[in-house]
């Protein structure tokens, strides 16, 4: 399907695009991005060390139906930490069989918005958590993902909403004439990304 490809890499290049501008973005802050921390200028940090909100007065200013809720919030940490681990093995038992590339989990779980000198540490500590759920949704997805498409890379019939990015490359549903072929192609290119990393 030419078209469809043509858009899928049109996609592309508007979120290299985007990534560009995220890159501009963070300059204008005096952003410093290395491998570990990420660093303001010393002139930035001081002027968002302005902008943090205390701690006390951060606590009394939320309703008291957003400290009720908060133990029900923080109680998903269990089966986000059950899952991390189940993911790990997953990966380490599954995937050398198959020939599939590990997802590098420190690509999809980033937590550095515990740098961020504008937060209190209740702030940081609900950054940290949202930014471990999301992170560990997005690497639990690409761990799918790539077991789908070894497994059953047939397209639904229906439409999908926030279909992953490996799913466009997936076979039609109802080709059965393809599949086969479909199938060991799609494969191969797991095999050879495994043999690439």
């Amino acid at each position: 399907m030419p078209r469809i490809d043509d858009l899928i890499d049109q996609i592309r290049v508007l979120e290299e695009e985007m990534q560009t501008e995220y890159a501009k973005k963070r300059d204008d802050f005096g952003l410093v991005v290395g491998r570990r921390r990420v660093e303001f200028s010393e002139q930035v940090a001081a002027l968002q060390r302005e902008s943090k909100s205390g701690l006390v007065r951060y606590v009394a200013g939320a309703s008291w139906l957003m400290g009720i809720t908060a133990p029900v919030i923080y109680l998903g940490i269990v089966p986000m930490l059950l899952l991390d681990a189940f993911l790990f093995l997953y990966q380490a038992i599954c995937f050398p069989v198959y020939g599939i590339a590990k997802a590098k989990r420190s690509d999809y779980l980033v937590l550095d918005r515990g740098d961020l000198p504008y937060l209190n540490a209740l702030e940081k500590l609900n950054c940290g958590y949202c930014g471990y759920a999301n992170g560990l949704a997005a690497y639990f997805r690409e761990i799918s993902a790539r077991t789908e498409q070894y497994w059953c890379p047939i397209k639904h019939a229906r439409r999908i909403i926030a279909a992953h990015d490996r799913y466009p490359g997936f076979m039609e549903y109802g080709d059965a004439e393809n599949y086969q072929l479909g199938l060991e192609r799609l494969r191969d290119a797991l095999r050879r990304a495994r043999a690439e990393a």
